[in-house]
C-alpha cells in the first residue's frame, strides 16, 4: 500500500467538507473538493475566502500562504476527475446510509487501488459502507469537528474490516494537516467526544424540562464552573437543533431504546423550524 499522502479528495462542499479541504490545502496537500452542485462549490469558495481574509487581517496567515493554499485547492463537479489520482478520500455528504453506500461504490470503481476511502460521519460507522467496495480493509471513519478550521481533534475509527495500515495512515494524515488524532480501536456509535457531549446535553435538557434552571443559567454553569468554551444550549444552536434531532432519531431506530428518542423540547423546536443560528432562533434568538 502507498503510505505517503500527497493528494486528497473531499466529497461534499458543505461547511464540513469545504473546511476539511481548506485545512488540507493549507498544510501543503493537493486537494480536490468535489460536489455535484456548481452553486454549492461557488458558495464554498466564497465562504473559505471570507474566512481566510479574516485570518490574514488578524495576522494568523499571510496572503502568500493563503494564495498558495488556494492554488492547491481544486473545485470540481466531476467525481472521476476528483478521485482518479487521489491517495485519500474523505466523504462529507448527507447523513444517509444509502447515499453514502452508492458514493463509496462509485469511488471504489474510479479511484486507484491504493486509495483509502473514509467517511467523516460520527453516526454512520464505516462497517455499514465497506462491503460495497472491493477494498474494505481501506475503509474507515475520519471524524472532524465543526468548525474544522478551529477545532483541533479528529477521531479515526477502526472498523472490524479496517487494516492496521489504513488506520495508521489515517492517523498520520491527521497529523500532516496539523490536527490532533485519537484512534478508536472499535466502532461505537457517537465515538468518544460526542458520547461524552451527548450525556452533558441530555442532563442540560433534563434540568431545563424540569424547571430547575433556565437555558442561560445552565449554559453559565458549564462556561463558568466547568470552563467549557460554550454552553450546551448555545452549542445546540451552533451545530443545529435539526442535526441533534436527526442523530437521535437514527440512534432510536437502530437501538429501539426509548431513552435515545429526541427529547420533547428538541422535538418542539424541530417541528417549529427553530434550528438555531441557521434559522435565527433556537434556544436563543439571533439577529443577522
Amino acid at each position: 500500500m502507498k503510505n505517503s499522502i500527497n493528494q486528497i479528495t473531499v466529497i461534499g462542499s458543505g461547511v464540513m467538507g469545504s473546511q476539511i479541504a481548506m485545512v488540507s490545502a493549507l498544510a501543503g496537500l493537493k486537494v480536490y473538493l468535489q460536489d455535484i452542485s456548481e452553486e454549492s462549490l461557488k458558495k464554498a469558495e466564497e465562504s473559505l475566502s471570507g474566512h481566510m481574509k479574516k485570518r490574514i487581517a488578524k495576522g494568523k496567515l499571510s496572503s502568500k500562504e493563503v494564495n498558495e493554499a488556494f492554488s492547491r485547492l481544486h473545485f470540481v463537479t466531476s467525481l472521476e476527475e476528483a478521485v482518479k489520482e487521489t491517495d485519500f478520500v474523505i466523504e462529507a455528504i448527507v447523513e444517509k446510509v444509502d447515499a453514502k453506500r452508492q458514493l463509496f461504490s462509485e469511488v471504489d470503481r474510479l479511484a486507484p487501488s491504493h486509495t483509502i476511502i473514509a467517511t467523516n460521519s460520527s453516526t454512520i460507522v464505516s462497517s455499514k459502507l465497506a462491503d460495497v467496495t472491493n477494498r474494505p480493509d481501506k475503509v474507515c471513519n475520519v471524524h472532524f469537528f465543526n468548525p474544522v478550521l478551529v477545532m483541533e481533534l479528529v477521531e479515526v475509527v477502526k472498523g472490524p474490516h479496517t487494516s492496521e495500515e489504513t488506520a495508521n495512515t489515517a492517523v498520520e494524515l491527521v497529523k500532516q494537516i496539523k490536527k490532533t488524532p485519537i484512534l478508536l480501536n472499535k466502532e461505537i456509535s457517537g465515538f468518544v467526544a460526542n458520547r461524552i457531549l451527548g450525556k452533558i446535553i441530555d442532563e442540560a435538557i433534563y434540568l431545563l424540562e424540569n424547571d430547575i434552571a433556565t437555558v442561560e443559567e445552565i449554559d453559565l454553569a458549564c462556561t463558568k464552573a466547568l470552563n467549557h468554551p460554550i454552553g450546551p444550549f448555545a452549542l445546540l444552536d451552533l451545530t443545529g437543533i435539526d442535526v441533534n434531532f436527526n442523530i437521535r432519531q437514527i440512534l432510536y431506530e437502530e437501538t429501539g431504546d426509548e431513552s435515545q428518542k429526541p427529547q420533547n423540547i428538541i422535538v418542539e423546536k424541530y417541528t417549529n423550524g427553530e434550528y438555531g443560528r441557521k434559522t435565527g432562533k433556537g434556544f436563543y434568538s439571533y439577529n443577522f
